[in-house]
């Protein structure tokens, strides 16, 4: 037994194994440094991973975190498992988001990370989990990924960075930030001109908080360029999702001037009263959308 899961990793002196989580609430910053590490929650909902930390939260030497600092849970190595958990940061982003623009308390930079994977990290595998936050949810920055079974949440480009990744029916929860035009960007994807393929969300469910939450105010992304890299070219593909009327009808939208239409965003066979037909929503052909889906569960899925 130990208090605190950073403990049991210790213990394990940097060897591979499986680490059992049991229902509870371990506030605590982890970073997994080993390869073929393995996380068991008792339960979901109950076995919860998380940190309060923003960009802007200032750490004991008086600098900040920053975006990818930030994450409560930092994966740095390949094989990592988890199964039946939440990951969450637990930055209260409504309260400074609401904040008026000219007063002095207000953070500038609200980006909180709820899980990261950085470094060697590769072939990452998740099942049955949550990952809770508002702004930048959750980073997959670098390697491959699986997520089945999952329920994401998040306003503003809340699945970003440059990995891979699979997600397979998976709910995918717009938070609601209250307002009547814009509550967020389900994703930012930063991938390489050189990688073929970025994310597929395949047989996912695209929900929205609440039921009053106003419709078509949620974008399905925006191409995210980390320092304006030209070679950073988005993406993505909504593959046989089920979208609720909170998705936009135009989709996709612009980021830091780089245009969606010159970005790899797709969609294909789509369902729902937010899966619309329009001029900016580019379907695949099946032979095209089952070369996506090949290669992504080649190189993902584990």
């Amino acid at each position: 037994m130990f208090p605190t899961v950073q403990a049991a990793l210790d213990s394990m002196e940097g060897e591979s194994g499986t680490v059992f989580i049991a229902n509870g609430t371990y506030y605590e910053k982890l970073e997994v440094e080993w390869p073929a590490i393995t996380f068991i929650g008792e339960d979901r909902d109950h076995t919860v991973i998380t940190y309060n930390a923003a960009s802007g939260t200032k750490k004991n030497d008086g600098t900040t975190y920053g975006t990818f600092d930030s994450a409560s849970v930092i994966v740095r190595n390949a094989n990592f498992t988890a199964v039946n958990m939440t990951f969450e940061n637990g930055f209260d982003y409504m309260t400074e988001h609401k904040k008026d623009e000219d007063d002095l308390t207000r953070m500038k930079n609200i980006q909180a990370v709820a899980f990261r994977t950085a470094d060697d990290s590769d072939q990452t595998r998740i099942e049955n989990c949550r990952f809770i936050g508002y702004q930048d949810t959750l980073l997959v920055d670098k390697g491959t990924h699986y997520f089945k079974d999952c329920i994401i949440e998040g306003a503003v480009d809340f699945i970003f960075g440059a990995g891979q990744a699979v997600f397979e029916a998976c709910d995918i929860i717009s938070l609601d930030r209250g307002d009547t035009f814009n509550n967020g960007f389900i994703t930012a994807a930063s991938t390489s001109i050189h990688t073929p393929y970025g994310y597929l969300f395949e047989a996912c469910n695209l929900l929205k908080e609440v039921d009053d939450m106003k419709n078509e105010t949620v974008y399905l992304g925006r191409p995210w360029h980390p320092g304006g890299d030209p070679n950073a070219v988005a993406s993505v593909l909504f593959d046989q999702c089920k979208m609720g009327a909170h998705i936009k009808p135009e989709a996709w939208t612009e980021m830091g001037g780089f245009s969606p239409m010159d970005a790899r965003l797709y969609e294909y066979c789509n369902q729902g009263v937010g899966a619309i037909v329009h001029d900016t929503r580019r379907e695949l052909s099946t032979v095209e959308a089952e070369a996506f889906r090949n290669y992504m569960r080649n190189c993902c899925v584990r």
